[in-house]
């Protein structure tokens, strides 16, 4: 079996190597290749994966290239996780909307447009190498905005899922809190990427006990702590909001809080200049203890089980992943793409069925996916009109200065990257 990483210079890369190296009797790879045009950082964490999987007693062989096409070739899968512009256009995602008392984040917001402006049409280039070279090779996309990113590939005619490492995260908490394994926690999961609620959490199986009421009345103060919201909101939805709804219902609060203190990006631009150092060190044979604080917790894992189900092997028979709608959540198109526990084999993922949302949910739902509809419209086509249309649409924005204003500065802190501008 062959795997390739695009983006594999990024310093997440350890985190998956590990996931790669412990559940190799789950995914069985026989050969690895990291592609990165940083050939610089490309050299440093090739040379930790190689040593990880040595440790660890793997016999997979890891390539390491900055050409994409021999990278993907004959690749049984290609998992995608990119930053187009680094952390310097990160930072900038996190910053200038704060100027016009907009949230600033990557994923969301007018940031989380700049992000799917940049990388779209990035994205669709080397899906279309993919597909060149190995029309049959799955691709797993971990690269934000994921729903985006993922609807542009399926409407492609990809073969492709997304993945985010949220609800592994929450299955993982939720182990912890009531003792039990992981496999063990099934959760109702629905939204789109990084507009999630936990709506269940089912012991054994789809069909299992909803334990969700016990467990925030049990613990619900450490499920607010770790979403950084009141305990009032978690009680009041009934259910566990993604800690991405903190940029919706704590909007203005979190805007004050951003302003305050350095931007995310400059935080993770200095984690990583340290952690190329340390992954520079030829005695470091194991992922640092510092890449817990970079993000991605269990994105490994998650990535091990998903590619695993996709090639036929031993993966979970239901997971959660970013995929076509067709039909699940019935007030959305079918083309939509939504992150919702799915029956995943080698033919590709099914959503389960969803029973009917309260409208404060899918009311949401409703909104943000017509933004994502005008975003894709705009990373596809390009255009000052469009940029606005999809700001203005954004529930996190929604006023018409506001979007104007946006959009110029949108443009202007991205015009390296926008072929169109």
């Amino acid at each position: 079996m062959k795997l390739a990483v695009v983006g594999g210079g990024s310093t997440y890369t350890p985190e998956l190597i590990d996931g790669f190296a412990r559940l190799r009797d789950t995914l069985p790879i026989e050969e690895l290749v990291l592609v990165d045009p940083a050939a610089d950082r490309l050299e440093l964490v090739g040379g930790l994966a190689r040593r990880i999987f040595a440790k660890q007693g793997h016999p997979g062989r890891i390539v390491t290239t900055s050409d994409v096409d021999a990278g993907v070739a004959d690749a049984d899968a290609v998992l995608l996780q990119l930053r187009v512009g680094g952390q310097a256009a990160r930072n900038q995602d996190e910053t200038w909307p704060l100027e016009c008392g907009c949230v600033g984040q990557e994923t969301t917001g007018a940031g989380g447009l700049a992000k799917a402006l940049r990388t779209v049409p990035v994205v669709l280039d080397i899906a279309e190498r993919v597909r060149r070279t190995n029309p049959n090779a799955w691709i797993i996309d971990f690269t934000n905005p994921v729903g985006i990113v993922t609807r542009a590939l399926l409407q492609a005619g990809h073969k492709a899922v997304g993945l985010c490492n949220v609800a592994i995260g929450f299955q993982r908490k939720f182990a912890r809190l009531l003792d039990v394994a992981p496999g063990q926690v099934h959760l109702d999961h629905v939204g789109l990427n990084h507009l999630t609620w936990e709506t269940g959490v089912r012991l054994g199986g789809p069909e299992g006990e909803d334990v969700l009421p016990a467990l925030l009345e049990q613990h619900g103060d450490a499920v607010a702590e770790d979403l950084h919201m009141p305990r009032a909101i978690v009680d009041r939805l009934g259910v566990v909001p993604s800690y991405y709804l903190r940029y919706y219902y704590q909007h203005d609060a979190v805007v004050e809080e951003l302003r305050t203190k350095p931007s995310r990006a400059s935080e993770v631009a200095e984690m990583e200049r340290t952690l190329l150092e340390m992954y520079g060190d030829p005695a470091l044979d194991e992922k640092p203890e510092l890449l817990a604080k970079r993000g991605g917790a269990f994105y490994s894992e998650a990535a091990v089980d998903l590619a695993a189900s996709l090639l036929g092997g031993g993966g979970s028979p239901y997971q959660v992943v970013n995929t076509a709608n067709n039909g699940t959540l019935p007030f959305l198109p079918d083309d939509a793409v939504i992150e919702v526990q799915a029956s995943v084999d080698g033919k590709g993922a099914r959503p389960l069925a969803v029973p009917r949302l309260d409208p404060l949910f899918a009311g949401l739902i409703a909104n943000v996916t017509g933004y994502e509809d005008l975003a894709l419209d705009a990373a596809l086509r390009g255009g000052r009109d469009r940029v606005f249309k999809a700001l203005l649409a954004h529930p996190l924005i929604g006023q018409y200065a506001y979007a104007e204003r946006l959009t110029d500065s949108l443009i202007a802190h991205n015009r390296e990257h926008l072929a169109w501008a």
